[in-house]
């Protein structure tokens, strides 16, 4: 089978072509054609070596989230799933079967769900990581009907996707977006717009006075440049390890604040959860944005592309 992966870490054009063995679904496994997979920014740790890798073989292939149609289900695998189903999927790129680039992948079958009726490939390709990184973000949160919560990068694709959860549960919403991309951010489902940028946590706070209960930081700026915009006693989530730009323990304990980061395989075999979102999809509450569908031989203009940044969308490889 074809799959897309590196053999040598680097830059987007150390991304190849392979031919590779066809995997088989084993017993709790079910295996899915692959049809798309969606590029997602941490692809490129795989891709330049900054994942532990030494227990793999090359290549080392990307990819977290797929799209298909189900085609094996393995001996003694219990599923309400049937071979022909269109499905989405959620995988893992550290684990022997590598990640989402690749035209077949064998998956424990609690990984799998039906891809929401009414959309391509491509489209149901963004939601399994995605989604579910936006509702382990919320879930962190905590917020009821009628809270507050504030993101920044609302125009991503998380970002959007936390905005239009956080409406569907009664939570009004702060984003912050670029003059260019206000219209796009109110149309998720934003209360409130302010602009991006430096001091964004000012005009959080100028926006609601009182201070927000909660705040996703998806274009990972640093809990410290956001503290402002929450109240004494509030949460903040963020997508990725900070460093030098985490608040400090004393101003933690201080205002007491409580931070969480989201490690989205905590809710990797999480079925349940996988196919709330499908069904959020089908309802209409959640907006799956595709901003370009290249061939799979094209991953490396893909990677470039999410590189240079500006992307509003998942670009996606098409299998």
């Amino acid at each position: 089978m074809k799959s897309v992966g590196v053999t040598r870490f680097g830059g987007p054009e150390a991304l190849r072509v392979f031919e590779v063995p066809e995997p088989h679904a084993g017993p709790g496994q079910v295996r899915v054609r692959v049809h798309a997979a969606s590029v997602n920014p941490g692809d490129r740790y795989l891709r330049n070596g900054s994942l532990g890798l030494a227990s793999l073989v090359p290549p080392y292939v990307p990819g977290m989230e797929a799209a298909g149609v189900l085609d094996e289900i393995g001996a003694g695998t219990v599923t309400d799933l049937r071979i022909g189903d269109r499905v989405m999927a959620m995988t893992v790129p550290t684990e022997p079967g590598g990640g989402a680039y690749a035209q077949y992948l064998a998956l424990p079958a609690q990984r799998v769900t039906r891809a929401p009726e009414g959309t391509t490939h491509a489209e149901a390709a963004t939601l399994p990581m995605n989604g579910l990184t936006a509702r382990r973000a919320l879930d962190l949160l905590g917020l009821s009907a009628g809270q507050s919560v504030a993101v920044t990068g609302g125009a991503g694709v998380v970002g959007g996707l936390v905005i239009q959860m956080a409406r569907a549960e009664g939570i009004t919403v702060v984003a912050d977006a670029l003059p260019a991309d206000e219209e796009l951010v109110r149309s998720l489902g934003a209360d409130l717009v302010v602009l991006r940028g430096p001091g964004v946590a000012r005009r959080i706070l100028n926006a609601v006075p009182e201070g927000v209960d909660g705040l996703v930081d998806t274009a990972v700026i640093g809990s410290s440049a956001v503290a402002g915009a929450v109240h004494d006693g509030g949460v903040i989530v963020t997508l990725l390890g900070e460093g030098p730009r985490a608040l400090r323990p004393a101003e933690l304990r201080r205002r007491s604040l409580r931070t969480y980061m989201v490690f989205v395989p905590d809710y990797l075999d999480d079925r349940a959860r996988l196919d709330r979102l499908r069904s959020q999809a089908e309802a209409g509450e959640l907006t799956l944005r595709i901003a370009r569908v290249l061939p799979a031989e094209q991953a490396a203009e893909a990677h470039r592309l999410l590189e240079a940044g500006g992307v509003r969308g998942r670009l996606v490889l098409e299998f």
